[in-house]
């Protein structure tokens, strides 16, 4: 566990995996163990969605890969790269077609191994400074590579009549999210949102562009933003979803900004 303190601000992490963040005690980051999810953060690459209806299969213009949902990152360790008394920076690497082991299998999918046709790098760097937590992703990788890209934290709600404002003229609340299900709530063309909790979280981005949001509970909820919205789009369509690296590296930026009302 990494511990990142700055004034009343303290950030917690388990090996690359934000799990708390606290502003004088307050903890705004859903806990593993609650009920809802069993993380606290994740990162969905190179895809977003699931693929079980294309049976793992996504299309790259050098050929098929076989991923599950969310991507093959998530099978990957962090490693500590460098850490200081406010900064922590991770990186996972892959190699093309090294076949991964997969997690949900058996018990939540049928596939036992995934991989992917391109080398890539991925870095992720958490930083606190004065206004709250900065969040860089940088993505390496030969130009031409297509990818997807979101990220998927959970934040603590105190009942599912919580709302988080995604414009001066509307809001939508948890319960509004859970009504959803699994396809998640779709806010397009937004950069910046507030998770209006007793304690105010402002989440803004850089290069990301929309949000989902998903729950089963009313006590937590995933503030996810993303590249691209997958469940509008037929599963064999996936590759429709794709940017594609046009130098060797794209950078993508969150922040957490607490207190904003």
């Amino acid at each position: 566990m990494i511990t990142l303190k700055l004034a009343n601000q303290t950030v917690k992490l388990d090996q690359g995996e934000l799990v708390s963040y606290a502003v004088n005690e307050y903890e705004y980051i859903h806990q593993k163990g609650s009920p809802g999810w069993g993380s606290s953060d994740t990162e969905m690459f190179p895809v977003i969605g699931p693929t079980v209806a294309n049976n793992f299969k996504v299309r790259t213009p050098i050929g098929d890969a076989v991923q599950d949902q969310h991507g093959i990152l998530r099978e990957l360790a962090y490693e500590l790269v460098e850490q200081s008394a406010t900064t922590a920076i991770f990186q996972k690497k892959y190699t093309a077609n090294t076949k991964v082991t997969n997690s949900k299998y058996p018990e939540k999918s049928s596939v036992n191994e995934v991989h992917w046709p391109y080398d890539f790098q991925f870095q992720k760097t958490i930083h606190l400074n004065n206004e709250g937590v900065e969040i860089t992703f940088k993505i390496k990788a030969e130009e031409g590579m297509p990818f997807m890209f979101g990220y998927h934290p959970a934040f603590k709600t105190e009942s599912s009549a919580i709302a988080i404002e995604v414009s001066a003229s509307k809001s939508v609340t948890v319960s509004e999210i859970q009504e959803a299900g699994s396809r998640a709530y779709y806010v397009a063309n937004n950069t910046t949102i507030v998770l209006k909790r007793k304690q105010p979280l402002e989440i803004k981005t850089e290069g990301f562009g929309q949000f989902m949001f998903w729950t089963e509970v009313g006590t937590m909820v995933c503030i996810e933003p993303i590249t691209f919205y997958p469940y509008d789009t037929a599963q064999d369509k996936l590759s429709k979803g794709y940017d594609y690296m046009e130098k060797d590296v794209k950078i993508y930026k969150v922040y957490l900004k607490p207190n904003k009302n």
